[in-house]
């Protein structure tokens, strides 16, 4: 016995379309039996970026009492225009119009003597073009700035490390 008569007709079937009763997507887990089988939402871990830097040194010894401590980055200023700030400064010394003293706390002094070296090397202020920053740890800042002098591109590449409240310069070069 079939229900439809006419065999060269494939059968329609009505579609049941569901609707929600209650606003509440829990309303089902309410139930008191049920209650003991509800899925257990996962706990979100907040995770909170740590302070991994050990601050370089270059072999300087240090009193325990005296050593230089480690800062986290949420504690420095914001890196951008501390970056865009500080490579504008380090292009007019590399050009020799603007006085290296003025940086000395910015840089480790083994760092700030190669600046010394090298400043007034340049017969132009380079004009920035971009600044490529990335953070590997709390507390470090890796930067490449690109650099325009005259028809020449050049990349001026430094780090930064969290130390005792401040940036300092770690890592300076003029490729």
């Amino acid at each position: 016995m079939t229900t439809n008569p006419n065999f060269n007709e494939l059968p329609t079937f009505n579609a049941i379309t569901l609707t929600a009763i209650s606003s509440d997507e829990n309303e089902d887990w309410l139930h008191p039996i049920l209650e003991i089988f509800r899925p257990r939402p996962l706990p979100v871990l907040q995770k909170t970026s740590k302070l991994y830097l050990v601050p370089s040194s270059f072999d300087d010894e240090f009193d325990p009492d005296f050593a230089p401590e480690p800062t986290s980055s949420q504690d420095l200023p914001e890196l951008k225009e501390w970056c865009t700030n500080f490579a504008r400064n380090v292009l007019e010394i590399y050009a020799g119009r603007r006085a290296p003293g003025q940086l000395t706390k910015t840089f480790h002094h083994r760092i700030f003597n190669e600046l010394l070296k090298n400043s007034g090397s340049e017969k132009e202020i380079g004009h920035i073009r971009k600044v490529h920053i990335d953070e590997p740890l709390d507390g470090v800042c890796e930067a490449t700035v690109t650099v325009r002098f005259g028809n020449r591109l050049r990349a001026l590449t430094f780090r930064f490390e969290g130390v005792d409240g401040r940036w300092l310069c770690t890592a300076l070069s003029l490729l």
